[in-house]
């Protein structure tokens, strides 16, 4: 090609240039995807999470705890699925799995949301469960003194607690969705990775767009890293506390 770039880094400005707009157009998508999907995998997480830390031995009334054992095994099944298979192989057995068996043609974007929505709640299952037990069960005894019944106790009294607990894994499962979504090509998701492989096969410099795509990924990770740590920080209160004297003094009336 006449007049074409000649070193790395010419490359590298000549793709920005002629690309920019479907990298950015690419970036949107992984961003859309990653955020919607984490957020409504964290609700889902939180659902999956609670059944999972229930105590159904301990339950004195056998329907109730039939009730409960259901959602449970069900609960429990898909964790051990989504845990244990790769997102990529989610990917292709939802997106053509829907459209062959329920004739359901779901469009690429909404998809990726569902796989990433799906595989975001396994894990953050297992992680609110774990929030969830690390409570100390001193306040579940002492909320149950109080007459307190168990859903009260979890919104007022133990997920508040999960929640930053937790925290600092939920950005971190972004983040990780942020990177994942790259999988997510193999049903046609236009996101940075898609873009990244047509502007690569135009010119056939594999090395040079895939570079810039690479550094795309960093720096996105480097800023939510940050971010997130500020978030953690602020969650985390202040390292030390005024000790406010005890009065004495009995108020008087009037």
């Amino acid at each position: 090609m006449t007049g074409s770039p000649g070193n790395f880094f010419e490359w590298i400005i000549f793709l920005i240039q002629q690309y920019h707009s479907y990298y950015l157009q690419g970036l949107l998508t992984t961003l859309e995807t990653s955020l919607a999907g984490t957020l409504l995998g964290c609700l889902m997480g939180f659902v999956i999470g609670i059944i999972q830390a229930t105590d159904i031995k301990n339950q004195t009334n056998p329907v109730k705890r039939a009730l409960l054992f259901i959602p449970w095994v069900i609960s429990k099944i898909y964790v051990t699925i989504f845990r244990g298979t790769p997102m990529i192989v989610q990917a292709m057995v939802i997106y053509y799995g829907f459209s062959q068996m329920f004739g359901l043609d779901l469009p690429s974007f909404q998809a990726a949301i569902l796989i990433i929505l799906l595989n975001s709640g396994a894990y953050m299952a297992e992680t609110v469960r774990g929030g969830i037990n690390s409570i100390d069960p001193g306040q579940v005894e002492g909320a149950k003194a109080l007459g307190m019944n168990y859903v009260p106790m979890m919104i007022h009294i133990i997920l508040p607690q999960t929640l930053k607990i937790i925290a600092p894994q939920i950005g971190n499962t972004f983040v990780a969705n942020i990177k994942d979504t790259s999988v997510l090509n193999v049903i046609s998701v236009t996101e940075l990775f898609y873009i990244t492989k047509v502007a690569a096969g135009t010119y056939f410099r594999m090395f040079e767009a895939y570079t810039i795509t690479a550094a795309i990924y960093l720096t996105l990770t480097l800023i939510f890293n940050f971010l997130l740590r500020v978030v953690e920080i602020y969650l985390a209160g202040k390292d030390s506390y005024e000790v406010l004297p005890i009065s004495h003094e009995v108020p008087t009336e009037g």
